[in-house]
């Protein structure tokens, strides 16, 4: 394995004694200074065989042509970048994947570059709306194609198996021989499923397969699967991996949460109209440690925790998996919301916050979409169509406060014993905190205000002369629980009118906590993490 792996492998390049040269420190050193470096291991390794360890090798190499890919999709050719002499600009480059700060709206940071393009490199850089709507082809939205120029100016349309040629070939060699090496049937399937997907751009039977995996102790998400880049039309997917290694016995202590679901479901603090829907109970619910984050899912923020397939037609065949990704979730409790919860919570609360009120929190969250309701109970179809341009924000507005209010419940009921609600509910509202640094323009950060903004209304919590968070526990459970109230009849309404409204009203980040923001970024807190991985990494 080359060398580079550990440096610059997922767009995570690390300074060594080389220092600018410049008079003045660079100015990009603080923008690098914002992610916490973590070494991204596992003691997990230790359970694997030899020849267990020998796929996470393969799946090491094959990660990286993903990574390259995702480069190419993103910001086009990367040694562009090799004449960067500040190595700090060049450094943060490399992390958010070209000369666009992700977690600042994609403003460029690079002399030389403007805003972001909205076609990225999924379509030629001068497309207008007017010729994409204009051309002919059933596949020009497919999450699979490209749009590119033929040899006269007109729009063609390539699958990613054409376009990408080169790379996909050599990721099925590897795939083929890391499945010639699986020893688990379930794991072997999905390897050779996705290599058949890689060279059709038909999915759906790998994904299937992958849903079918459930005895694996290795995990690998490898292909194009998230849009988030695609601003012109939000339909390309790009390049990614994970390698994830499975903590069986955690993930055995998870399995019984999902046959209470229905029974969770029922104790919704809403009208029982509204909590009509019977969740299903063959989700898969399970706990790993990420050893490897490449292409999107490397960009920028982390993410802890996993829901996939997205293709529906595997919603409504078997459902999806949730995979928590522990470690990761660790190092942001330990290096962001940890030190967020010190600097603003009075003394006396500081005491609850807790790592694994932070793992339950964010499990439940995940779970919670499958709660709630579907349909609206007045006739205006599927609560996603009757929410219209609302939908996402309240989705996840749901998702927050059930998750929430499963783990409290969950709490009162004994069946979650190594945490308190206090610590439950402290070590949330500080986790509300550590997102909306990102603002409040995304879905999670709307949803986030709404329910942060709630909340402080109904007193679940105050500042006191010191400027320092307290909180009312027996005012904070009253509030999540109208809250929860508040977002299910929103919903099962399909009161898109009203949703609206409210967000418009109570979705912003106000003055106060904008004070309270710019502290806690005063205090070099970092905003996310950034991963030193690799074989030499994982197998040192």
């Amino acid at each position: 394995m080359k060398k580079f792996l550990l440096t610059l492998i997922g767009g995570a390049m690390i300074l060594s004694a080389t220092s600018c040269n410049c008079k003045e420190e660079s100015p990009l050193k603080a923008k690098v200074e914002e992610y916490a470096p973590v070494e991204l291991s596992s003691d997990l390794v230790s359970t694997l065989s030899e020849n267990e360890k020998e796929i996470v090798k393969i799946f090491f190499e094959i990660g990286q042509i993903a990574d390259n890919l995702f480069w190419k999709q993103t910001f086009g050719d990367k040694s562009l970048l090799d004449g960067i002499e500040d190595p700090y600009a060049k450094e943060f480059a490399y992390m958010q994947y070209g000369a666009w700060d992700r977690l600042d709206d994609n403003r460029p940071f690079l002399a030389g570059y403007e805003a972001k393009p909205a076609p990225c490199h999924y379509y030629p850089q001068d497309i207008t709306e007017e010729e994409f709507n204009a051309l002919n082809d059933a596949n020009k939205d497919s999450w699979y194609t490209v749009l590119r120029r033929d040899e006269n100016g007109n729009l063609i349309v390539k699958w990613y198996h054409e376009e990408y040629a080169e790379e996909v070939g050599r990721m099925c060699e590897l795939l083929q021989k890391a499945a010639d090496l699986a020893e688990d049937a379930g794991l072997k399937n999905y390897l050779l499923k996705r290599i058949d997907a890689f060279r059709t751009d038909e999915y759906l039977a790998s994904d299937l397969a992958w849903m079918d995996m459930k005895e694996s102790k290795l995990d690998f998400v490898i292909g194009p699967i998230e849009s988030y880049d695609d601003k012109f039309r939000e339909t390309k997917t790009s390049y990614e991996s994970f390698i994830l290694l499975k903590d069986e016995a955690r993930s055995a202590n998870l399995a019984k949460f999902v046959s209470m679901l229905p029974e969770l479901q029922k104790q919704l603090p809403c009208q029982p109209q509204y909590k009509t829907f019977v969740p299903g109970t063959s989700s898969d619910l399970n706990v790993y440690d990420a050893v490897f984050y490449a292409g999107d899912c490397n960009a920028g923020s982390k993410t802890i925790a996993i829901n996939l397939p997205n293709d529906e037609r595997v919603h409504a065949m078997k459902g999806t998996r949730r995979l928590q990704l522990r470690n990761s979730m660790k190092a942001k409790f330990d290096k962001i919301l940890l030190p967020i919860g010190n600097l603003i919570l009075e003394e006396s609360y500081r005491q609850y916050l807790n790592f694994d009120a932070f793992f339950w929190n964010v499990t439940f969250h995940e779970v919670a979409h499958g709660l709630g309701i579907k349909q609206t109970i007045n006739g205006k179809g599927s609560v996603d169509a009757a929410m219209g341009t609302e939908k996402t924000s309240w989705e996840e507005a749901k998702a927050d406060i059930l998750g929430l209010f499963m783990v409290c419940k969950l709490i009162e009921m004994g069946e979650i014993t190594d945490i308190t609600m206090e610590q439950a509910m402290t070590t949330y509202i500080a986790g509300i905190l550590r997102s909306v640094r990102f603002g409040a323009a995304s879905s999670h950060g709307k949803a986030n205000m709404m329910c942060f903004n709630f909340m402080e209304q109904k007193g679940a919590f105050s500042r006191n002369e010191a400027g320092l968070y307290t909180i009312d526990f027996e005012k904070a459970v009253a509030a999540m629980n109208a809250w929860a109230d508040l977002v299910l009849t929103t919903q099962g309404n399909g009161d898109i009118a009203f949703a609206t409204e409210f967000r418009a009203a109570n979705g912003g980040i106000t003055p106060t906590l904008q004070a309270d923001l710019d502290k806690i970024n005063g205090a070099g807190i970092p905003k996310d993490i950034r991963f030193i991985q690799g074989p030499e990494v994982l197998f040192k």
